[in-house]
Parts: C-alpha cells; sequence; structure tokens
C-alpha cells in the first residue's frame, strides 16, 4: 500500500499545473452532473427555502420569554433543516480571523513543506495533511486536500503533527477549541430540553467533556479548471453529533432539502452548524442529519474549518433514547457503537456503487 500523496499528485498542485481538463478520476458520475451548477450563480438566487440563521445572543436570556423564543428558533431548525448558521455565538470575531489566518498561512506554505505533515491513511495515520484516497468500488475522487487533527480534550491532542508554521497555530487553533466545546455544551443544552430530556442528557450520552472528541479537518478547495464536472466533497451525512464550520466567505456548501439542492449563502459573523448522525440516531429522527455536498469554482479558493464533535469510537451504544421510542414511534436505528456506524456508512457506500441507484 502507498500513501495518497504517492497515487496521485495533491490537487493544489493539479490546479496549479495549467491544466484545462480534470482526470477522469475527479468526473461525477452522470446522474450528479446533471444537477451541478455555477456556484456563484446558485448562491445568488434568492427563490426557494433558505438556511435559517439563527441568533443565539438571547440564548442564556435572564428574561424567560426571550429564551425561550431563542431556543424554539434553534430547535425548530434543527428538526427541519439540521443545519444552520448560528450567530452572535459567543466566539470572538478577532479570534475565527486569526484561526482562518492560521489555516491559510499552513496552505500557502509551498506544498513540499506541507508533506511533512503528510498522513498515512494506509497505515490507519490519518491526522495530518492529505488528500482523498479512493474508499468504494468507483475510485471517485474529490477536488480538495485537508489537514486533519484532533483539537479537544486537550490531553488528547497530538501535538507533533500539528503545524508549526505560523507559529501562532498552536494557539489560537487550541482558544478555538476551548470556547467551541463550551457552545458545543449550549448546543447539546437547548437540543435536550427540545426533545423533552434533561439539560445534560445529549451531552452525557455523548461522552460528556471528558470522551466528547473534537476533530477539525480544513478542507483546501482550489481553483478547478471543469467545475461543473467536479466536487469539494461528495454528498453525505456527517457522522458527528454537532459540526461545526468556519469558511473564507467564498460559497460552495449545498443542502439537500426537500428534494433540491440549496446552497447556502455566505452570512458574515456566522459559524454554520450541523445536526450529525449521533444526535439523529439519539433522537430517534427528530433531528435531522442533513444530506450536504461541496462545490468547487474556477476563479477563488474556497478553505472551510470544519470540527466535528464525536463520541468515543467504542464506549458508547449509539441507538434512540428510550424516552423518545413508543409504540406509535419504534426506534429507526439499531444499536451500534459509534465505529459501527462508520463501518456501516462505508459498507453502503461501496455497496451503493457496486449496484445501480435506485430511487428510495
Amino acid at each position: 500500500m502507498v500513501t495518497s500523496s504517492v497515487l496521485y499528485p495533491r490537487v493544489e498542485s493539479l490546479s496549479s499545473s495549467g491544466i484545462n481538463c480534470i482526470p477522469k478520476e475527479y468526473i461525477r458520475p452522470q446522474e450528479e452532473l446533471n444537477n451541478i451548477g455555477n456556484v456563484f450563480e446558485e448562491v445568488e438566487k434568492n427563490g426557494g427555502p433558505q438556511v435559517p440563521t439563527i441568533d443565539l445572543m438571547e440564548i442564556e436570556s435572564e428574561d424567560k420569554t426571550v429564551q425561550d423564543k431563542c431556543r424554539e428558533e434553534l430547535v425548530r431548525a434543527a428538526k427541519d433543516w439540521g443545519v444552520m448558521h448560528l450567530v452572535n455565538h459567543g466566539i470572538p470575531g478577532d479570534l475565527i480571523d486569526r484561526v482562518r489566518k492560521a489555516g491559510q498561512a499552513f496552505f500557502d506554505l509551498p506544498i513540499e513543506e506541507k508533506e511533512k505533515h503528510a498522513n498515512d491513511q494506509a497505515s490507519g495515520n490519518v491526522q495530518g495533511y492529505g488528500s482523498k484516497l479512493a474508499n468504494n468500488a468507483s475510485g471517485q475522487l474529490e477536488w480538495e486536500d485537508y489537514f486533519f487533527h484532533l483539537i479537544f480534550p486537550e490531553d488528547k491532542r497530538d501535538l507533533s503533527v500539528w503545524p508549526k508554521t505560523p507559529n501562532d497555530y498552536t494557539k489560537v487553533t487550541s482558544e478555538y477549541a476551548r470556547l467551541l466545546r463550551s457552545l458545543a455544551t449550549k448546543i447539546l443544552s437547548v437540543l435536550s430540553l427540545g426533545l423533552g430530556l434533561e439539560e445534560g442528557r445529549l451531552e452525557k450520552e455523548v461522552g460528556g467533556m471528558e470522551e466528547l472528541l473534537l476533530q477539525m479537518k480544513i478542507n483546501y478547495y482550489p481553483r478547478c479548471p471543469q467545475p461543473e464536472l467536479a466536487l469539494g466533497v461528495e454528498a453525505h451525512t456527517d457522522i458527528s453529533a454537532l459540526t461545526f464550520i468556519l469558511h473564507n466567505m467564498v460559497p460552495g456548501l449545498q443542502l439537500f432539502y426537500e428534494g433540491k439542492w440549496v446552497t447556502a449563502k455566505c452570512v458574515p459573523n456566522s459559524i454554520v452548524m450541523h445536526i450529525g448522525d449521533t444526535v439523529e440516531i439519539l433522537s430517534n429522527g427528530k433531528y435531522k442529519s442533513i444530506l450536504h455536498r461541496g462545490l468547487v469554482n474556477k476563479e477563488k479558493v474556497r478553505i472551510s474549518w470544519a470540527v466535528f464533535c464525536e463520541p468515543p469510537k467504542e464506549k458508547i451504544i449509539l441507538k434512540p433514547l428510550t424516552e423518545l421510542v413508543t409504540e406509535a414511534e419504534p426506534p429507526l436505528f439499531p444499536p451500534r457503537t459509534f465505529a459501527q456506524h462508520l463501518e456501516h456508512k462505508l459498507f453502503r457506500k461501496t455497496q451503493d456503487s457496486l449496484v445501480p441507484r435506485k430511487a428510495d
């Protein structure tokens, strides 16, 4: 086995090589090509559904009526969409700018410098700099490079794989991780109450402060000479409990809502939050883990910073919570560990690429 950097060049090097046609491994199947549009045209469309924006300013207001209204809006968005723009989230704008600048500075390094941080997926070492290895029978690749690392809890980090350049990378990323972990607790509390559960229930079910892992993936989507043929990230749902995403204000995120792809607007000073499979399972489908994907473009590099809040792989059995299961609403999901859920999704993905797709 060899690593991805040997199998295929980095997408960044393909992009900067001056090619006019992308390699066939990056071209999506015909049924996907029918609905890949120009992202800059898509994002300007104002008709139809829009990803909700939730203002968290009053999430802990002393005025109960005001607080309840804020929380109800968050719960409604989690049930209807499973994704939202969070504003007034409590994480300082200057820190978010520094996180963005630090990640950008790493990807601005020459590729040979970034390769010093290369991961080795074949041996199971997923942390570090990488590009996607084809993990399905179709051999499909995505138009992105990335940097992946665990950022919280602090005692579980491996700082040896973190970028050394820029020199404030560890400081700003660590501070962001701490604040994001607190935000996750607030969100999980509201989601618990929205299910009629005790405030701390979902947090406990996903591992609590000791065990819930925050994994950051900086996604780098280079300019693409044929964006109508490729995807930065193929359609998927997140396996996490929650996912928090920053981006560099270049559009690309699309959500599959009510049978159509909806392009998310770029909302200033926001963090995009997804409900992941883990919370969807625990809530017995009341909260949605929405199918989403990433478009690429010819004009601008897109970068996003996704933090996946994941339960421990083996310690917790994920299944619908007992209080949410009735005769009228039986469990929609079988009991699995997080690791088993991940394996199940990868297996299904492989099967889907072998068998002609059927309508649901």
